[in-house]
């Protein structure tokens, strides 16, 4: 079948704009993990470090004010990326993890013993240790909503779990093994229905397409800079406003305060009094230059090339005998997410033959081990597509995986 890149891109000129992919020398598949950074983004960290490196809501000097305006800008871009409601809705954290774990702990200080959280055998352990953590502190059950063969969370699914105990259901959008979209919407309404609040991990869909919180209508959501063309050490969460207030903060000390005395303090409105602390400025204004920067690309043609590039891998993966793709039958369903295993070879033998002809993808349990188990493999191979990735670079993939077996030893299978 012949593909047609639709985005109009010109990935040429695109891939000048990424140092790394110029200088490194191998095709870089492994961009779930986290993506490269543009020049502009390396170039802005970089000017608030040259040029105006002060504490931001510290100090009335102009330095400090101008840290203070770039800060908040880079909120405000972030709180637009989303569609929050505001920009005091975007709360700053090293990482999609840190923002998992203020959530969990922070709506987590509302549990009772008894009460139940549901979260899903497919989710990152990001998105499972620290419920089970808050679980552990109150006394509640955690119970596992199971994903289908494609990686779908299906709603019905959902609802059977369901229950007058139920208080949180924690999932998430776009899976890192299956790359399957789930329909937050529908399964946030039914969250809903039963009165729990809805958690949304959305570490590898907003970094892929454009997602707007209030159309989700989940309560809480997260996700990390660097996954999406910006620094590592800045993640978000999102969430509703009259939510966040009744929250308790995650993290003490700092600026997250109005007034302290020896006897009692007073937390600053939000979102500051979750970011205690000296913050990643310059993490969180280069974020705010990655963010310029894909809207200068066009976030949907974004979108449209990642799934051509996905559509080319997976069509010439189904070609090649002892490769079984994880998920959907349906290229559209894994949105630059291709997870796999090689019959007869180790995931890791596989990666290092990738790495001997300069092709970067990962293998493991992609920090989803209880996935794996329930999938009945110990680990996979996974290869993750960025807009920037060639066609040159698919090829040179699977002309690698044609040979890995051959390569292994391992016998010939019979078409």
């Amino acid at each position: 079948m012949n593909r047609i890149d639709q985005s109009g891109l010109d990935i040429g000129k695109i891939r000048e704009d990424f140092p790394l992919l110029d200088t490194a020398g191998l095709a870089y598949l492994d961009n779930s993990a986290t993506s490269q950074k543009p020049l502009c983004v390396l170039e802005a960290e970089k000017d608030y470090y040259s040029r105006y490196n002060a504490n931001p809501m510290r100090g009335l000097y102009s330095i400090s004010v101008m840290a203070t305006d770039a800060y908040e800008e880079g909120r405000a871009l972030t709180a637009k990326l989303i569609g929050a409601s505001c920009s005091e809705e975007i709360i700053f954290t090293r990482n999609a993890s840190e923002s998992l774990n203020l959530a969990a702990y922070s709506l987590g200080s509302f549990l009772k013993q008894g009460d139940e959280i549901i979260i899903s055998v497919c989710e990152h352990h990001s998105n499972m240790l620290p419920w089970r953590a808050a679980a552990a502190r109150a006394g509640a059950v955690v119970r596992y909503l199971e994903p289908d063969a494609s990686g779908e969370l299906k709603v019905e699914d959902l609802e059977a779990l369901l229950s007058e105990r139920t208080r949180i259901v924690t999932l998430t959008h776009m899976s890192n093994v299956f790359g399957y979209l789930n329909d937050i919407r529908a399964l946030a309404g039914a969250a809903h229905r039963f009165g729990a609040w809805f958690v949304a991990d959305g570490s590898q869909s907003i970094p892929h397409i454009p997602v707007n919180v209030r159309e989700l209508g989940v309560d809480l959501m997260a996700f990390s800079a660097h996954k999406m063309l910006g620094p590592m050490g800045v993640g978000v969460l999102w969430g509703r406003a009259e939510l966040l207030e009744k929250m308790p903060p995650f993290l003490t000390g700092g600026e997250m305060i109005t007034k302290v005395t020896l006897d009692d303090c007073t937390w600053a409105p939000i979102p500051h009094k979750f970011e205690a602390g000296t913050v990643n400025a310059g993490g969180v204004i280069a974020f705010a230059e990655a963010i310029r920067y894909a809207e200068r690309i066009g976030r949907d043609k974004m979108a449209l090339r990642e799934q051509y590039l996905t559509d080319l891998a997976a069509d010439g993966m189904r070609k090649i005998p002892g490769v079984t793709l994880i998920g959907s039958e349906k290229a559209q369903d894994h949105h630059g997410v291709l997870t796999f295993h090689i019959r007869d070879v180790h995931p890791h033998d596989a990666a290092a033959i990738f790495d001997a002809d300069h092709i970067a993808v990962r293998a493991g349990h992609h920090c989803a081990q209880p996935l794996h188990k329930y999938l009945g493999v110990p680990s996979t191979i996974r290869a993750s597509l960025m807009f920037y990735n060639t066609e040159e670079e698919i090829g040179l993939f699977l002309e690698t995986l044609s040979t890995i077996r051959e390569r292994m030893g391992c016998p010939k299978i019979e078409e």
